[in-house]
């Protein structure tokens, strides 16, 4: 996961958007928040989502393994923060906002066990296959129980392009999320709106969204 680390230094940062993710507006009651719920956001580097998430009156914890991307999220978004050392992490806070600057892998479930929800635009589609089932071991491991996820995917022949990011489809999902309730919410084929695709002729791109919860 340190190659993420080198494209944060050299601004290969393509995933990055700056504007909502309008899955996440348009799906966001799916995770059934109550005021002031906390809400998860692993690998978040400096998404806005988080800023939609914080506007909508949630609270948000996240964790970034580069300390540019956490330190860029709070100075281009003008919040105050302060830092203090906890274990392994930085912990990089402002109001109503925590993010763990460290491994993911190294969050325990002491750190998540006021959390209601998650939420993935591009984390697992960032990872390959083989960490990609330690994610999501992981991240049963340390969530409550009852824990809903928002979970945006990914679907395109593989062998046509190589990932960041990686096809990953519903067969995939189920499987490696099979100790939640899973329910696909959409699927559709967005090629006319993905150039980088585009140029590479791929096939089709399939849009996927997921609303999760853990058992």
């Amino acid at each position: 996961m340190t190659d993420w680390i080198t494209r944060w230094q050299e601004g290969k940062i393509g995933w990055h958007k700056n504007q909502p993710n309008s899955r996440l507006i348009e799906f966001i009651d799916c995770l059934k928040l109550s005021t002031n719920a906390c809400v998860f956001v692993p690998l978040c580097g400096k998404s806005v989502d988080m800023l939609y998430v914080l506007e909508k009156g949630f609270k948000v914890l996240g964790v970034e393994l580069s300390e540019l991307a956490t330190r860029q999220f709070f100075v281009e978004n003008e919040l105050h923060f302060s830092t203090k050392k906890s274990g392994k992490f930085v912990i990089f806070s402002s109001e109503n906002i925590d993010i763990y600057c460290g491994d993911y892998f190294d969050l325990d479930a002491s750190v998540l066990n006021h959390v209601s929800a998650v939420y993935d635009r591009a984390s697992l589609i960032a990872l390959p296959l083989a960490l990609r089932a330690k994610y999501a071991s992981h991240l049963y491991a340390i969530i409550p129980a009852g824990c809903r996820m928002l979970l945006l995917t990914l679907n395109y022949p593989q062998s046509q392009v190589s990932g960041p990011p990686y096809a990953v489809n519903k067969t995939e999902v189920v499987s490696l999320f099979k100790g939640f309730e899973c329910q696909q919410l959409q699927c559709f084929d967005d090629i006319k709106n993905e150039p980088k695709f585009q140029r590479e002729n791929v096939d089709f791109i399939e849009k996927a969204t997921y609303c999760l919860r853990k058992k």
